[in-house]
């Protein structure tokens, strides 16, 4: 596989949680602006955040749970040649679902829909880990 076809699922990854950053800084500014959170309240890393800059910056950290795994996948595959047609599509399933989960976590954030794109990305990400192990292992 080219190079831009494995990286740019990674590149809509990262994009993604660019957007959230941007999204948790005007949320956080906007509550501190318009007074709803003092800087006292939340200067040590206190919960003390309005609800919706809470519910954004929520989704923005859970970009550096279950992610970091698939960006540290494609780091090592890219190099050692291993980065397949079969990783890429499942590459595209994973951020998809990453996608899915982010739009539900910041807008109805249904914790039964939210937690099957979790799981469902947690799965595909899974399936790429195993199969990406079974070829270094059997020299496929």
């Amino acid at each position: 596989m080219s190079i831009p076809s494995v990286l740019l699922p990674v590149f809509v990854q990262v994009g993604l949680t660019f957007a959230l950053l941007i999204w948790m800084f005007l949320a956080r500014r906007s509550a501190l602006v318009s007074r709803q959170t003092k800087i006292r309240d939340i200067a040590l890393g206190q919960p003390n955040w309005p609800v919706r800059a809470t519910q954004i910056g929520n989704c923005y950290r859970n970009q550096f749970e279950l992610p970091v795994l698939f960006y540290v996948l494609i780091a090592i595959a890219l190099p050692i040649r291993h980065a397949d047609l079969v990783i890429v599509a499942l590459s595209w399933v994973f951020v998809v679902t990453r996608l899915v989960h982010a739009g539900i976590f910041v807008s109805s954030n249904d914790l039964g829909r939210r937690s099957t794109a979790w799981g469902v990305g947690a799965l595909v990400l899974l399936v790429m880990w195993v199969y990406f192990a079974l070829r270094i292992l059997l020299l496929i």
